[in-house]
């Protein structure tokens, strides 16, 4: 699916290039509609529309009379916006979501398996560096529970 990490730019326009290998995998999916919302640790989350189904299906089943499903689910939908590669791969990203990642113009566009991350450049920088060093304890601890 999504692999690897690439710098791109956002235009003046606030549209951004989809990398050719994503673009690619999305194809190969017969994946034309994406979405895009806030993701976590500062990010914004790129699905393509049949990984978007599974997660909506999942959270649909948060109860709703839980404050914190109540909460989680607002923030994720209500930031979410559909979005089709034009015919350059590029992609509108709302102003809203970029105020949210506080992405100016310079990102890093990071493949996580069944999703796409868009990080502000400087962001993804300052994550990378704070959690490279306890990669392997954090692999001991997400592996083997």
């Amino acid at each position: 699916m999504f692999y690897g990490e690439y710098e791109h730019a956002i235009d003046s326009k606030g549209r951004l290039i989809i990398p050719s290998k994503f673009r690619e995998a999305l194809k190969s999916q017969h994946a034309q509609t994406l979405f895009l919302t806030r993701g976590l640790d500062g990010c914004l989350f790129i699905f393509p529309e049949s990984e978007w189904r599974l997660a909506e299906a999942r959270f649909k089943q948060i109860p709703f009379t839980k404050s914190e499903g109540r909460k989680f689910n607002r923030l994720f939908f209500s930031g979410a916006s559909e979005a089709v590669p034009d015919g350059l791969g590029r992609i509108l990203v709302p102003k809203a979501l970029k105020d949210f990642a506080e992405i100016d113009t310079d990102v890093m566009i990071i493949g996580v398996s069944n999703r796409i991350e868009i990080w502000a450049k400087n962001r993804w920088k300052e994550f990378y560096n704070n959690s490279r060093q306890g990669f392997e304890e954090l692999a001991e601890k997400v592996l083997l529970e």
